[in-house]
């Protein structure tokens, strides 16, 4: 079982102070990266619109890939990027450089033959996890997933955002069939993770919980983590 703070930044110093906050509980953090197109939030690197309203990658990230600057505690923690993205294709290589130990894919944003390009281009350089809606069939993935390290299952179709419900009714059936068909696959979930829904998603079959708000919004973040873990 792991336990991964999410952490969806409007800035890089939030991540550089969020992760101040986990480092020495946690061995991996997700940054989700959200473009404005793909979803309706707008993050970091994104933060900000050139004058024509395309969209412009901030100076930090500038410094990442220049290896100007390096991601905070880096030496401590595995990046992995959430690319909630349109052309993930395009945006990929990017984070790669900025020092992802893995990114995940949404496979609603990719067209298969795009996403098998990504797969072999990147699976040498970097774990790659495919992410679906819980409204998205589990045959979507099928085709892929003797190729990628994790699947991500999202707990609402409505992505992007933290404090958002958990769709129970949903999506601890599709963990259970996804655990059923592949007993060795990793399966992550990510929204509407709590200590209250966590016994039952770890029950359907998830064996990686990405939490955000029910660890950030926690007076000791480090001992939330403590406490997901605990209940392995």
């Amino acid at each position: 079982m792991q336990v991964i703070p999410a952490i969806l930044p409007k800035s890089f110093r939030e991540i550089e102070e969020k992760t101040a906050l986990v480092r020495g509980a946690a061995d991996t953090v997700q940054v989700d990266i959200c473009d404005g197109q793909f979803t309706l939030n707008r993050t970091w690197p994104f933060a900000e619109k050139g004058e024509r309203g395309e969209m412009r990658k901030d100076r930090d990230f500038a410094e990442l890939l220049a290896e100007k600057k390096g991601l905070p505690y880096g030496e401590e923690l595995d990046y992995e990027f959430d690319l909630m993205v349109t052309e993930p294709q395009e945006a990929a290589p990017d984070f790669v450089r900025a020092g992802a130990s893995r990114i995940i894919v949404h496979i609603e944003s990719i067209e298969p033959d795009a996403l098998s390009v990504l797969i072999q281009e990147w699976k040498h350089a970097v774990d790659i996890g495919l992410a679906l809606k819980p409204s998205t069939p589990l045959k979507r993935l099928e085709t892929f997933l003797h190729e990628v390290t994790f699947v991500q299952c999202m707990g609402n179709d409505h992505i992007g955002f933290q404090g958002v419900s958990l769709d129970e009714e949903t999506v601890l059936p599709k963990i259970a069939e996804l655990r059923k068909r592949h007993p060795r696959l990793s399966i992550g979930i990510d929204i509407g993770v709590n200590m209250k829904t966590a016994p039952r998603l770890i029950a359907a079959g998830a064996n990686r919980l990405v939490a955000g708000s029910a660890i950030f919004g926690a007076l000791d973040p480090k001992a939330a983590i403590a406490q997901f873990q605990q209940m392995v």
